[in-house]
């Protein structure tokens, strides 16, 4: 998320290098050309060679979501245990009656739904600002019980 957010913050100063991003970001620069390249792959981002050349985004920044960005880069936006990490293989089978199973379902579609409905330009602002754009505010007041996710009182 840090390399594609600092690839939409500077969308029209044209393509930047992995390594530049690495010493801006603070991060490590192979694993930033790992995810860059993986988001290149994707068709987040686009690379120019040569003298001037880099990364940049590949669309617009209000057309890549925080879920394109993430399964681009992780592969998935859920690890849901059933299917990468089964306790055994017959009991976390389809076929095997689980009731823990459609929790884990319900909680990786609201996930995916909630990092659909933001986008890159969504991110380009003050923090406060973005609280607000995807609802947190309104949603932690009105949620009868602080324990409870607002996300799951829909």
């Amino acid at each position: 998320m840090i390399c594609a957010l600092h690839l939409a913050r500077r969308a029209v100063e044209g393509p930047i290098t992995g390594r530049e991003i690495a010493d801006v970001e603070r991060l490590p620069g192979d694993y930033v050309e790992q995810i860059l390249l993986r988001m290149r792959r994707a068709g987040i981002v686009a690379s120019t060679r040569g003298a001037h050349g880099g990364y940049a985004l590949a669309r617009s920044a209000d057309q890549i979501s925080i879920r394109d960005v993430i399964e681009a880069s992780e592969m998935t936006t859920f690890d849901l245990h059933c299917v990468s990490h089964p306790v055994e293989e017959a009991r976390c089978s389809s076929s095997h009656n689980c009731s823990i199973r459609p929790v884990w379902m319900l909680l990786q579609r609201k996930i995916d739904d909630v990092l659909d409905g933001v986008h890159l330009s969504d991110l380009l602002a003050e923090e406060s600002e973005v609280r607000a754009r995807v609802g947190l505010e309104a949603a932690i007041e009105s949620a009868a019980d602080a324990r409870t996710l607002p996300i799951l009182q829909e």
